[in-house]
């Protein structure tokens, strides 16, 4: 089975973009999709109504969503198994711009909104910077030159990867972004067991992570890092 994980801001386009790249594989592939949601999704029902493919939503709720995708990388790979996929496809909401969701036996595809400005690339973090396809989406609402310089400013955060133009409501780009995940999309091996997350995970578990509240400075442990850059571990 060939695993592609697309992440992207809110907005972004990253269903459409990937309904139209879908689209131009369905003779090719038996495709299923798991949309990584914090809250609430609709888009999975979109997937079954235009695609007729197997779709379900994971809502992470107060989880980080690319953590939540991680850890449940397994249970997505086996759910698709079960409905004869032979494409998986697990696109992740990538709220938090500290985590990338990509492991290192898929293809990382983000999908960037053009439209969030020419220094959002380097403010989005791992998901854009550790991505082996960029769709830069939605450049029929700004200008050639505003392109360009986005274009630009993602090649120097991602000097390697491919970047593609699209546009998720005609589907331009998308032809190519389909090449792109039947030519090097890997296969994912018999087991996970040694497949790894291309970044790690940000300073990991604070206080807040585990439900405290109050915000006093005397009520926090785990990994701290002050305003003034000072980093420290304080607990047991």
């Amino acid at each position: 089975m060939k695993l592609v994980i697309v992440s992207g801001t809110p907005g972004s386009g990253k269903t459409a973009v990937i309904l139209n790249a879908l689209e131009r594989l369905l003779d090719q592939y038996n495709p299923a999709v798991v949309k990584v949601d914090c809250l609430r999704t609709d888009d999975h029902e979109v997937y079954r109504e235009r695609l007729g493919i197997p779709a379900t939503d994971a809502l992470s709720k107060d989880m980080c969503p690319d953590h939540f995708a991680a850890y449940n990388l397994e249970h997505m790979v086996r759910w698709a198994e079960e409905h004869g996929a032979d494409l998986l496809v697990v696109e992740t909401a990538g709220l938090c711009l500290r985590c990338a969701p990509y492991v290192d036996a898929c293809l990382g595809v983000c999908v960037a909104d053009v439209t969030l400005g020419p220094n959002s690339p380097a403010k989005v973090g791992p998901f854009l910077q550790t991505a082996d396809v960029v769709c830069v989406n939605k450049g029929d609402l700004v200008s050639q030159a505003e392109r360009e310089v986005y274009v630009r400013k993602v090649a120097e955060v991602n000097p390697d990867c491919r970047v593609i133009e699209t546009n998720g409501l005609t589907g331009a780009g998308c032809e190519l972004l389909a090449r792109l995940i039947e030519e090097e999309a890997p296969e994912l091996p018999n087991t996970l067991d040694e497949v790894r997350l291309r970044e790690k995970a940000p300073l990991a578990v604070c206080t807040l992570c585990v439900g405290e509240t109050r915000v006093a400075e005397r009520y926090h442990r785990g990994v701290l890092r002050r305003i003034d850059g000072f980093t420290e571990y304080r607990g047991e």
